[in-house]
């Protein structure tokens, strides 16, 4: 019994030590060390203060849309999220859908349809081809169901929504649009190229999200594309945003790892401070 006492007083003994030491001294040590002053901002999350008012992150990208999710056109666009209904840290995540995903379904659209929609509404904003390949001009994916010789239906335009499919006819078969409610699946898939460029006007960052639906930054290449409209908006010459944009791309880290890239947030703080939008 003696034996079995000494065992449990060391065990706790054992316990409280290391509460003491892992749960209490590390933590406070960590803590003060982030507390330096060139870990401190980032160690209490990158936050941006204007007056005192904090306004969000340098690292959790936000939506510069209005309420019913039309881009705001003074501001420089984020890429695509799906975290939540946008940018929601307690929703972090991706859409979990990969290149297989072609064929809309009644409940979601496919990847490539997003991934054209999202490059019309660009194109459609910013006055450029927002025409890639493997999307219909209508901005879904251009796909169809093949049945032999006898029949051929582009799978992700419905009737209702078109009246002539993407292209008339496939191998000499008239192509039908989809009616809703029907199962094409036994069809043989064929996703059609198309005409489009191999190197779309629109990046591949404009009409992708990010793994964590998080991610703050654009490429350089989906900024310029934006520097004309903001600049008319706010009522300034595409050269003075664009060095705006510069003073906020930041290149590779470490100079070879990940890609350069734009700070959206910051950038459209910087805009709102020095070009306020014309009223």
């Amino acid at each position: 019994m003696s034996t079995l006492l000494r065992q449990h007083v060391a065990a706790l003994r054992a316990l409280l030590v290391l509460t003491v030491i892992l749960g209490v001294a590390y933590p406070v040590v960590i803590w003060l060390v982030a507390q330096l002053p060139v870990l401190s901002h980032r160690a209490n999350g990158s936050i941006i203060d204007v007056d005192g008012k904090p306004l969000g992150s340098s690292l959790i990208g936000q939506s510069f849309t209005d309420a019913d999710g039309a881009a705001l056109p003074q501001y420089f666009q984020s890429r695509p999220s799906n975290a939540g209904d946008g940018y929601d840290p307690m929703a972090t995540g991706a859409s979990n859908l990969g290149p297989e995903s072609i064929v809309d379904t009644p409940d979601r659209p496919s990847l490539l349809t997003l991934v054209c929609s999202r490059s019309k509404a660009v194109g459609d904003l910013e006055g450029a081809d927002g025409l890639r390949p493997y999307c219909t001009g209508g901005g879904v994916g251009a796909v169809l169901a093949v049945f032999g010789r006898s029949r051929v239906v582009s799978v992700n335009e419905t009737c209702g929504t078109v009246t002539t499919p993407f292209i008339a006819t496939y191998e000499g078969v008239r192509v039908e649009c989809a009616k809703p409610g029907e199962d094409y699946s036994a069809g043989r898939i064929v996703p059609v190229r198309g005409s489009a460029p191999a190197d779309p006007a629109v990046p591949a960052d404009a009409v992708t999200a990010s793994g964590s639906g998080l991610d703050p930054h654009i490429s350089p290449a989906y900024a310029d594309l934006q520097v004309d409209r903001v600049a008319r908006t706010r009522g300034v010459s595409p050269e003075v945003i664009r060095t705006v944009v510069a003073e906020h791309t930041s290149g590779r880290t470490l100079g070879f790892l990940g890609e350069p890239r734009v700070d959206v947030v910051d950038l459209n703080l910087a805009l709102d401070q020095r070009y306020p939008a014309r009223q």
